[in-house]
């Protein structure tokens, strides 16, 4: 076992060195393969040492959650991994509490607006096959779309000024039994079209309306329901089984339950009662997708090896979509909300109707922690983040890794 390690290494200096060297032109593909052949080390020449870390990192983890399930009622899966490796995964609680079916950690969840990362992958989709650019006006692909000089991008940095459609729906959807679809949204949007917020490029206004016209251009493209085009393009590629769109296209009234996925449930005083369908989970975009954390790190990961989008195209994702005010901690690129202070760092939580979701995306450690749990009340972020950083976690169940 020594001797292989001291064969790792030496490998590993002598790539290093010759990385240092000033061949012209080659410095950047001589640390990208320096990279590559660091990250991708088989599991029987880690360490005892990286070993150790991995096993002090998955403990850690483990202590933390199970404190939180135990003290706190945490409900969730979650999943921590780094460099392409599962650190840590589990799932605490209950899937449905009436029939007593536990979490697993390919159970499926309402992702709530964690959803918005996927419509803008099938936005970035298009756009690399050719049928839209990010400066296209929306009314070139929805015609009668009651807005002007709306672009695509406006639509995924949220600096579009559009009104919030769930407003316009609870004001004029009059039958609340009947499902909302996306090209009912629109509809309302040409029948009753409210003042904007600002106008186009003028002001950042985090809205779902803009996620929701974006998942409707995606269906005007490309000739399919959103649910499919996701399925079709994201989810088939990638394995991601336990994942799908949730819609109610083929329904006259808004069914009882969602016949797949974990149960959404709530906090009425002490109590805790199971969330109910509702008109406007028939709108796609903004919300919709369901999935588990082992599906989400297949998606993460693909974004690493350029499965889906090229990495050019996918690094526009990650870029601030919007000057830096003094009033805004954080930025927003494509379906990301974006670390003003760490623009390695990429997130965005969810809450819907009784789903609570965190995905954290450190690029720069490749690292991920993904957190979904089917209550509406939890545990603050913070405490994801000091995972992730391997800080002291702030309930103070153990200290930080040195």
């Amino acid at each position: 076992m020594k001797k292989r390690i001291w064969q790792y290494l030496t490998v590993v200096l002598i790539i290093i060195s010759l990385s240092s060297f000033p061949f012209k032109g080659r410095n950047d593909q001589m640390a990208d393969d320096v990279k590559r052949f660091l990250y991708s080390v088989p599991d029987n020449l880690i360490t005892d040492i990286d070993k150790e870390i991995i096993d002090r990192k998955s403990e850690r983890s483990d202590k933390i959650f199970t404190n939180l399930y135990k003290r706190y009622r945490f409900n969730a899966s979650v999943l921590f991994s780094e460099k392409g490796k599962i650190i840590y995964k589990n799932a605490f609680g209950m899937a449905d509490f009436k029939y007593k079916k536990e979490l697993n950690t390919h159970s499926a969840f309402q992702l709530a607006s964690v959803s918005k990362m996927f419509t803008a992958m099938a936005i970035m989709i298009l756009k690399e096959e050719g049928k839209l650019t990010y400066e296209d006006d929306v009314r070139d692909h929805i015609i009668d779309f009651p807005y002007k000089e709306i672009t695509i991008r406006n639509l995924l940095t949220h600096r579009s000024g559009l009104p919030r459609y769930m407003s316009i729906a609870h004001k004029h959807w009059k039958n609340k039994r009947k499902p909302l679809t996306n090209d009912d949204m629109l509809e309302l949007f040409r029948e009753h079209p409210p003042q904007q917020y600002f106008s186009p490029d003028n002001g950042f206004h985090y809205c779902n309306s803009n996620y929701t016209v974006l998942a409707s251009i995606v269906e005007k493209i490309s000739g399919l329901t959103f649910d499919k085009f996701a399925e079709e393009k994201i989810f088939k590629p990638l394995n991601m089984n336990d994942s799908f769109v949730y819609n109610m296209n083929d329904d006259s009234l808004v069914p009882n339950n969602i016949p797949k996925g974990v149960t959404g449930y709530r906090y009425r005083g002490w109590r805790i009662v199971r969330e109910s369908n509702d008109y406007l989970n028939g709108v796609m975009g903004d919300k919709g997708v369901y999935s588990s954390v082992e599906d989400l790190f297949k998606f993460d990961q693909a974004m690493y090896n350029e499965t889906l989008v090229s990495d050019s195209t996918l690094r526009e994702a990650f870029e601030p979509g919007s000057p830096k005010y003094w009033k805004r901690r954080n930025n927003y690129g494509f379906g990301w909300r974006i670390k003003e202070r760490e623009d390695s760092t990429v997130f965005h939580y969810g809450w819907w109707k009784g789903f609570r979701t965190f995905y954290i995306r450190d690029m720069k450690t490749e690292k991920t922690i993904i957190v979904l749990s089917n209550k509406d009340k939890g545990p603050s972020s913070q405490i994801f983040w000091n995972i992730l950083r391997d800080e002291r976690d702030p309930l103070g169940f153990i200290e930080p890794l040195n």
